[in-house]
């Protein structure tokens, strides 16, 4: 069997760090720029509403940089780069519609969800604010509505992106 990537060594190695201080491990990217690597390492609260502050971001980055120095599974020189998935991104995951309630969230459903619609037309999109989610399914309430939800299974969903609000 050949030796995993340096991005699978990198996942194994951070996963139970940031586990430990309550945190998720969304993604591991190792990207060529000019004669070094960029190791982007993108974290996020392990569930619910909230935001990961830049104080318990940097805790985690510095014993993240102690612990790619022991681990030596990148050649050459890199750059270390620790962030956050952004205010405006994909949710793809039940654990990401639960890190969104409370949110505004643009979704594209499938032609599937929507079974009055016409055959062939367009797709259904809805802009609705996430009350909560399960592992099947999405519950959504229309923005300015008081009781009115919607149940949104997953599979119904093409794709859903968190809209950013300026209050």
């Amino acid at each position: 069997m050949p030796p995993a990537s340096p991005e699978t060594q990198i996942r194994s190695a951070v996963a139970a760090l940031v586990a430990e201080h309550g945190l998720a491990l969304e993604d591991v990217r190792l990207r060529r720029r000019g004669r070094e690597t960029a190791v982007e390492i993108t974290l996020d609260l392990a569930d619910g509403p909230g935001s990961l502050d830049l104080d318990r971001l940097g805790d985690v980055s510095r014993e993240i940089s102690k612990l790619m120095d022991v681990i030596d599974v990148v050649d050459g020189a890199y750059t270390l780069e620790i962030g956050t998935p952004g205010a405006a991104r994909e949710l793809t995951t039940p654990r990401h519609f639960r890190r969104a309630e409370g949110r505004l969230v643009a979704f594209v459903l499938t032609a599937d969800a929507t079974p009055d619609a016409p055959a062939g037309g367009a797709p259904e999109r809805l802009v609705a604010r996430v009350v909560g989610a399960d592992e099947e399914a999405v519950t959504v309430r229309s923005d300015g509505a008081d009781t009115d939800t919607r149940r949104i299974p997953f599979d119904a969903i093409d794709r859903a992106v968190v809209e950013v609000e300026l209050r």
